[in-house]
């Protein structure tokens, strides 16, 4: 059964990245999805398994990420509204990666075989969702230069930045503030830093005046300055909508 969404992240993140007609838009606004609430800190899916459905992020924070042998997590990135982290699965058999979550969150599950009907009726459509894994990929490897690198309040600012300009783009963000659900054992695993090291991080780029962080509200007050002190360009986000980036 279709479900009719008052606000449709995928539309809107999609929207973002490629020019989508009224039809198209109609089309996704009526992809059956079964929706369900998950708790924070629950796997969505997990490596290894084989699927037969995607899970598209409609509310709350999620993460994919990788472990060790020891038990050492990487987080690859973090998922945002809009996002179907595990899309990969609509053509690979297995899962090379976790997908967990950082905050409750809601997710509709759609079938494989409703997003290849969608996609053989709109071609369009294909090529968004096709341009969205290339955006993805582009993501990693701004990842890996960022943890590989730039170092301490650099490669944390640039994270900052990224998760404001995606949020922008899907209508999350209101005068540089966004919710940010994100702990700092999350940011750890996501940077290569220790807790104690994303705290003094944290603590430096307050001092100096780049970010507010109230609970779960971040808040950028010189956005130039914190793009400066990440070294980041939103180039790589390849957006339709330069606002979002600016």
């Amino acid at each position: 059964m279709a479900t009719h969404l008052k606000y449709n992240p995928l539309i809107r993140k999609l929207e973002s990245i490629f020019a989508i007609t009224d039809e198209e838009r109609q089309a996704l606004d009526n992809l059956p999805m079964q929706m369900t609430a998950v708790r924070a800190d629950q796997d969505i899916v997990r490596e290894g398994d084989s699927s037969s459905r995607c899970c598209l992020l409609l509310s709350g924070f999620a993460c994919t990420y990788k472990v060790t042998a020891q038990g050492k997590r990487q987080i690859v990135s973090f998922n945002l509204p809009g996002d179907v982290p595990d899309l990969q699965s609509l053509h690979l058999k297995v899962l090379d990666n976790s997908i967990g979550t950082i905050s409750p969150c809601s997710i509709g599950f759609i079938t494989h075989e409703a997003l290849r009907d969608l996609c053989a009726r709109y071609p369009r459509i294909t090529a968004a969702l096709w341009r969205g894994t290339l955006i993805d990929a582009s993501i990693f490897r701004e990842w890996v230069m960022n943890v590989g690198q730039r170092e301490g309040s650099s490669r944390m600012a640039h994270v900052l930045c990224e998760l404001l300009v995606r949020l922008r783009a899907v209508g999350l963000v209101e005068d540089h503030a966004c919710d940010l659900p994100i702990t700092q054992s999350e940011f750890a695993d996501a940077l290569g830093f220790t807790t104690v090291h994303v705290n003094r991080i944290l603590q430096q780029l307050r001092a100096d005046g780049l970010i507010e962080l109230k609970g779960e509200r971040l808040f950028v007050p010189d956005w130039e300055k914190l793009k400066q002190a990440g070294e980041f360009d939103a180039t790589y986000l390849h957006l339709e909508n330069e606002r979002a980036a600016a």
